[in-house]
């Protein structure tokens, strides 16, 4: 088992780590040539300037004013020091609301750890269950709930403080439920005009022998929405032209490169093997080659949008609709078509910034089938993940590997080897483990069709998390406890495992907390450092920046990282609520992360981050739920414990805690959750009422009309493309429909003169 002085070395390594980040980005941040890196957001809202001087040289590259040195810690208050109101303001309804999770972590645990040093550790410590126990232990473990003896009624203690840590953290949720709910309808009412207000996205549009897609849905919402219908843009297949578009910005950014490198030194022309990646082939004019590479892939681009325009195998059943008034759209988003439910499909439209176009054109017919796909595959790969779990926790616990490979017991028992390997190693091997995976689940949801950014982030983000709650805590338990009494497991009958296990579960605490120590702590540390932004903007800086748009696309301020960032914060809601209770060693520890990370993640949310879509706080609902789930896993586990210590008593007094949980969830959800889920007619009114009363003349039709074009057909990407642009931007000639088919609706249309 992790002693004192192990969890004490991994402390002093990680708490070292984390000052020597803090201090180099200290130091780092008040360089004249980092200042984009670590303030790229006020660059790009065009509210700072550039603090370099063209004819010093010494003070272009190092800040030569050495008081700004002893400020070194000043980011913090500054960090702090922006009200919320200004916040949402400043970096959008998301960004404050996500800062919320940290602050919810603080007014969840602060008051619990008070209670739980002040009442728990007490309880435990005074007991010498561990000390007469043939159970592998450390100090840490004394005070812990497995050091209190079977079948003692101190276990009424724990009982009540469940009641009590359960009860604050519904107190808390309910409070934070209401203000985000809140918050979300204030600024969804404040808001300024946006195209995604007046819009819905209309799916599964029904094939029709005598009319084009664009037609169909033109003629069924003139006779079906006739006072609120404004115009729509059918939703074409462009993603062979994205992808020749995407190759075009590649050589034309290898074209500006051996341009910039020609204009440094005239004297020589820039050369290039032909072959890939410049690797081999004939050596040529490197100016001359990516021009005519350029040339002919914008030859291309203009067929490839001529064929995409024309040809009716390109346009997806699927459309972007527009309404003359948000009561319109909100009406039509939030209500069925008709009376087959299968076809018509309304939702809103994400905005146009949100919109993920590539999924656009996926069948809506096989989604059902690509989701299938995507959860057999998420099973497996959760579970196969496993072995390198157990893996990892076999160094956790060399004990119980010496027990069973006694010949390591000379390397492994060097005390600073010990210390290393049991107080840093097991950490930051999971976090290594952990690197891919958030690329892998994001390939996964983009693989089942979903048609935003932000709903592709948090259907990561909810994989992400079950992942981490299956395969790091339930497995760091499970395979942890194998290994740690891995001679008692042996050595013991089968109905005496359980017990076995009751007791290891809280001293897996010490693994926990080198866990947060390196990701909470250190990593948090490592965020607010940004090596890898800095090193790839100098690189840029260097060799490819020569305008000022350049210089802009190489800052890369970077986004939240939503389905990242959230479900590593549930994970410290779980690990905090569980052991709460068990093992209360744990929380100081989660304390100090939730407040590290929501002051650096403060500060990167004012000066950094630039988020690329606001969702208005619609994750909340999500991170509400995994709360409850920690807790009520929390309560299940203390359950089963208190079982295996011969205090079975209480389990009539702790069923009821799921119970009441769950009641509260279902209370929360409907109260709450609609608030996150439908737009209000009431507020749709008022602000199309008060912009008919400010704004008579608003042209709305050129406001939205041109909002969910695919970028590629915007012309902002090729120049040949304006023609193209105007055929897909105009909205189509009004004409008689058709169809001779059954008509979905009983009267004429008065736009069409026929039976509709």
């Amino acid at each position: 088992m992790a002693s004192l002085s192990d969890i004490g070395v991994a402390a002093a390594i990680n708490i070292l780590s984390a000052v020597a980040f803090f201090v180099a980005f200290a130091i780092l941040r008040i360089q004249p040539f980092n200042d984009r890196v670590y303030f790229p957001k006020w660059y790009l809202k065009g509210l700072r300037c550039s603090p370099l001087r063209p004819n010093a040289f010494v003070s272009k590259f190092v800040n030569l004013d050495f008081r700004s040195y002893l400020r070194f810690l000043n980011w913090m208050p500054e960090a702090l020091r922006m009200p919320e109101p200004e916040l949402i303001d400043h970096a959008g309804l998301d960004s404050a609301v996500y800062l919320r999770i940290y602050l919810s972590g603080l007014k969840i645990f602060g008051p619990i750890t008070i209670l739980a040093f002040s009442v728990m550790v007490p309880v435990n410590w005074t007991n010498g269950s561990l000390k007469h126990s043939k159970f592998s232990h450390s100090d840490i473990d004394k005070l812990s709930i497995s050091n209190v003896p079977n079948g003692s009624h101190r276990f009424w203690t724990h009982l009540v403080m469940a009641y009590a840590f359960t009860f604050w953290t519904c107190y808390v949720l309910k409070r934070e439920y209401e203000i985000v709910a809140s918050m979300r309808l204030h600024f969804l009412a404040s808001e300024h005009r946006r195209p995604d207000q007046f819009t819905v996205l209309v799916r599964n549009v029904p094939p029709d022998p005598d009319e084009s897609v664009s037609e169909l849905v033109e003629h069924f919402f003139m006779v079906n929405h006739p006072d609120h219908y404004l115009t729509h843009q059918v939703v074409y297949n462009a993603n062979k032209l994205s992808n020749l578009v995407d190759e075009k910005k590649k050589l034309q950014n290898w074209l500006d490169y051996y341009q910039l490198k020609y204009t440094r030194n005239q004297s020589q022309r820039p050369t290039t093997k032909t072959g890939t990646l410049g690797l081999w082939g004939e050596r040529m004019d490197a100016i001359d080659f990516y021009t005519s590479k350029i040339e002919k892939i914008s030859r291309e681009i203009a067929q490839e949008k001529e064929n995409t325009i024309s040809s009716s195998k390109s346009v997806m059943p699927a459309s972007f609709v527009s309404f003359k008034t948000r009561w319109g759209a909100a009406v039509c988003a939030q209500t069925q078509q008709t009376r087959n439910p299968s076809v018509w499909l309304t939702e809103w439209a994400p905005e146009p910034r949100d919109v993920y176009w590539a999924n656009l054109a996926i069948p809506y017919v096989s989604l059902s089938v690509r989701r299938l796909m995507v959860a057999v595959a998420f099973f497996f790969l959760t579970f196969f993940f496993m072995i390198p779990i157990a893996l990892v926790q076999s160094l956790a616990n060399i004990e119980g590997i010496e027990k069973a490979l006694p010949f390591l017991r000379p390397i492994i028992e060097v005390k600073a080897i010990k210390s290393f390997i049991q107080g840093f190693l097991p950490g930051i091997a999971l976090k290594i483990f952990l690197l891919f995976l958030p690329t892998i689940l994001m390939l996964m949801s983009k693989f089942e069709g979903f048609i935003s950014t932000s709903t592709l982030e948090r259907r990561s983000a909810t994989r992400y998390y079950l992942f981490q709650f299956i395969n790091v805590f339930l497995g760091s338990i499970i395979t942890g406890t194998a290994f740690q009494q891995l001679n008692n497991f042996i050595h013991q009958s089968a109905n005496e495992i359980p017990k076995t296990i009751g007791v290891s579960i809280p001293m897996k605490a010490t693994f926990f907390i080198t866990y947060i120590m390196v990701d909470g702590w250190a990593g948090v540390a490592a965020e607010i450092l940004r090596l890898k932004p800095l090193i790839m903007y100098h690189l840029k800086n260097s060799f490819l920046v020569k305008t000022e748009k350049d210089r802009e696309e190489a800052m890369d301020p970077g986004t939240l990282g939503f389905n990242t960032g959230e479900p590593q914060i549930q994970l410290y809601f779980l690990l905090g609520l569980v052991y709460a209770v068990v093992s209360p060693i744990l929380l100081p520890f989660i304390l100090v992360f939730f407040g590290l990370a929501y002051v650096v993640y403060r500060h990167q949310i004012i000066n950094v981050y630039n988020q690329e879509y606001e969702s208005a706080a619609a994750f909340w609902p999500d991170v509400h739920g995994r709360i409850i789930v920690a807790l009520i896993v929390s309560q299940l586990l203390l359950m089963g414990l208190l079982s295996t210590k011969e205090a079975a008593q209480s389990t009539p007094l702790l069923i009821t805690l799921p119970v009441l949980t769950i009641w509260f969830h279902l209370f929360c959800k409907g109260r709450y959750e609609p608030a996150f889920l439908r737009y209000p007619l009431q507020e749709a009114m008022m602000k199309d009422t008060l912009e008919r009363a400010r704004e008579p003349n608003l042209n709305l039709k050129g406001f939205v009309q041109a909002a969910y074009i695919h970028p590629v057909f915007k012309g902002e990407d090729d120049s040949d493309s304006d023609s193209a642009t105007d055929d897909v931007v105009e909205e189509p000639a009004l004409v008689p429909t058709k169809r001779h088919s059954q008509r979905s609706t009983p009267l004429p249309s008065k736009h069409s003169g026929s039976l509709s």
